[in-house]
């Protein structure tokens, strides 16, 4: 079995994909609804439906720039590469806050939802502390574990899916009254403009996990197809279901001086739609379904702490690879994934978060403002970098293209832009938390990045380039690369560096086999084990090739010497590249490279990669040679 290097994996494809990014979204109406439903009353549906529009225009800018720029880091990434690393780093710590807020919301509402399922209640200050319980259990699992919570993400979007149905079919059935939605609704009275103002920034409190999504694109198997399908077709489906489960929860609790989604059920709204259906439903019936719904809407909540978690850090994972966070934060571990320092700063700044607000009047009130500062504030950013990048980098491959186009410039971003803006203006406008925590997180984050950048004597604006990058490779072009397989560890990761390199090119791969006959054997004995191995060792190449969208063709041949196999092959096939790689072991002794690697290096007739692995990794290989991937390599897998 592989050893692999600690890196993000290319496993992700559709289905996963699509669960991560409905769980993500839909999760957040578990804790938004009463918010929003507390300033916009009757106004509810209409103001999640305009919100979900914008949010569907921001995430054209996303699939594009995610699609087309494979790393982890979401905004910040497409940011750092558009224009420097200072506003990357601006963003980052912007998108750094959102996590945090969620992951103190989630874990808040928790205890709310498991109390209801046991048909009791939480009071102050016990939710809290439960709240903060959670997190930290959350923190120590994934200290521990080295589990994926992805691995259990289609069970998670089908549960909330389920009740998300549940609740909008018995709701329009036994709930539903057009009178009930109209009563004491009035616009700019009730409730008042500034009332509306005030609710549009808070309503992008209901559709988080866009950017936890961005931060897979490193970890998705085909970016270009898989994340337009599933982050639209998410987003289409959580726009509907929340305007239904507002129609749903407005006809339940009508807004006639205020609605009591946004007071009594402020901290479970979705429980408080459970109650009104239970007064139409018998015991048999309405005992289930609250058990059902409570239960549900905590391990749903607890799921979008975690993967909130998991966003965070892969996020400091992709700033402290570019020297925007101490080095300590761009490391993975076997383990956890993510760098264990990153979970625990996670963890205790929104422990520090959830305890602090409550000394406030309304502190759920003031953490969705503080998200809507920082998510405004990274759309925004996302999609300026979009439109820089359509001019600074031209060449890029985009799979996916934002469409309505101007020239180079895609219309839907700049209209994104410009609407995002606006609300983040109208969010310092209107909220307390926007206008003052926002510019103090900032603050504090700034005069963290000046220190780190002096200490090391880099400039504030420099880029930083990441220990796994080669600028020089990733701008090669190759049409065709030849990678010869090994057995065991040294060829699977051989294979798995061919392909990456031949998916971000657009180049096919051949696969070489060489049998190597013993002098003192017929060149045309019979072998068939050895044959037998090459043609596994050809079909498992070309699986991942297909995985990855790449073409990859294999061929079998035998010889005296591996070495003057490849040269006369690569000569035979008229590739652009040989992928070869070289054992630790030989940097013990007085050559550096193989025999082999040395032959192909002298003779090879374009041109060959050769990367070595670090003392200790993969020691234990056969006498010849030695083919190796960079690091990068493993997250094919």
């Amino acid at each position: 079995m592989a050893r692999k290097l600690p890196r993000l994996q290319r496993v992700l494809d559709a289905p996963a994909l699509f669960s991560i990014a409905y769980g993500e979204i839909a999760s957040s109406i578990y804790f938004a609804l009463g918010i929003i439903a507390f300033h916009a009353l009757g106004f509810t549906p209409g103001v999640l439906l305009v919100t979900g529009a914008l949010f569907l225009l921001v995430s054209l800018s996303y699939v594009e720039g995610t699609a087309a720029i494979r790393e982890t880091g979401g905004a910040a990434t497409f940011v750092r590469i558009a224009f420097n690393d200072f506003w990357g780093f601006v963003t980052g710590w912007a998108l750094f806050l959102d996590y945090l807020i969620v992951i103190a919301l989630s874990a808040l509402y928790v205890p709310h939802y498991a109390a209801a399922a046991m048909f009791t209640s939480v009071n102050k200050p016990w939710d809290v502390v439960a709240g903060c319980g959670v997190i930290a259990g959350i923190a120590a699992f994934r200290l521990l574990r080295n589990r994926r919570i992805f691995r259990f993400a289609l069970v998670i979007a089908l549960v909330d899916l389920a009740t998300q149905i549940l609740l909008v079919i018995l709701g329009l059935a036994l709930l539903f009254s057009p009178h009930a939605l109209a009563q004491g609704t009035s616009l700019g009275s009730n409730p008042s403009w500034h009332s509306i103002a005030f609710a549009l920034p808070l309503a992008m409190l209901a559709y988080t996990g866009l950017e936890t999504v961005a931060n897979l694109s490193e970890e998705v198997r085909r970016p270009g197809r898989d994340l337009p399908r599933s982050v639209f077709s998410a987003i289409g489906l959580v726009v509907i279901f929340y305007a239904a489960i507002a129609v749903v929860g407005l006809s339940a609790f009508p807004a006639g001086h205020g609605t009591e989604l946004g007071s009594t059920w402020a901290r479970a709204p979705l429980m408080g739609i459970v109650t009104r259906l239970r007064d139409h439903l018998p015991n048999v019936l309405g005992v289930p379904l609250q058990v059902f719904v409570g239960t549900s809407g905590a391990l749903i909540l607890l799921t979008a702490a975690a993967t909130s978690i998991a966003g965070f850090g892969r996020l400091a994972y992709s700033l402290g690879e570019h020297g925007q966070l101490p080095r300590v934060f761009g490391r993975l571990s076997r383990r956890s994934v993510i760098a264990p320092q990153s979970i625990v700063v996670a963890a205790l700044i929104s422990i520090a978060l959830l305890g602090a607000t409550t000394a406030l009047t309304h502190p759920i009130f003031f953490l969705a403002s503080l998200y809507s500062f920082g998510v405004l504030l990274a759309f925004t950013a996302a999609q300026l970098a979009v439109i820089k990048l359509r001019f600074s980098h031209p060449e890029k491959r985009r799979p996916y293209r934002v469409p309505l186009n101007v020239g180079r410039v895609p219309v839907p971003a700049v209209v994104g832009a410009f609407l995002t803006a606006v609300v983040w203006v109208l969010a310092l406008a209107t909220h307390a938390g926007a206008r003052y925590g926002g510019p103090a997180w900032l603050a504090g984050g700034l005069v963290m990045y000046v220190l780190l950048r002096r200490s090391r004597g880099e400039g504030l604006t420099q880029r930083v380039v990441s220990a796994d990058e080669h600028p020089d490779l990733t701008e090669a072009q190759y049409s065709s690369i030849l990678v010869p397989l090994k057995l065991g560890p040294i060829g699977e990761e051989m294979v798995a560096t061919a392909v990456k390199l031949a998916q971000e090119s657009g180049a096919s791969v051949w696969a070489l086999h060489v049998v190597r006959v013993p002098m003192e054997r017929p060149l045309d004995e019979e072998l068939a084990d050895e044959e037998e191995s090459a043609a596994a060792a050809l079909s498992e190449a070309q699986l991942l090739g297909a995985d990855h969208g790449v073409e990859v063709k294999g061929k079998t041949v035998r010889a005296r010497s591996i070495g003057e196999a490849i040269v006369s092959q690569a000569q035979e096939l008229g590739v652009d590249l040989i992928v070869l790689g070289s054992a630790p072991k030989w940097r013990r002794q007085s050559r550096f490279f193989s025999p082999t690697v040395e032959y192909v290096l002298k003779k090879a007739p374009c041109e060959v990669l050769v990367v070595a692995f670090p003392q200790g990794v993969l020691e234990a290989e056969e006498e010849e040679p030695a083919f190796i991937a960079t690091e990068a390599s493993a997250e094919l897998r």
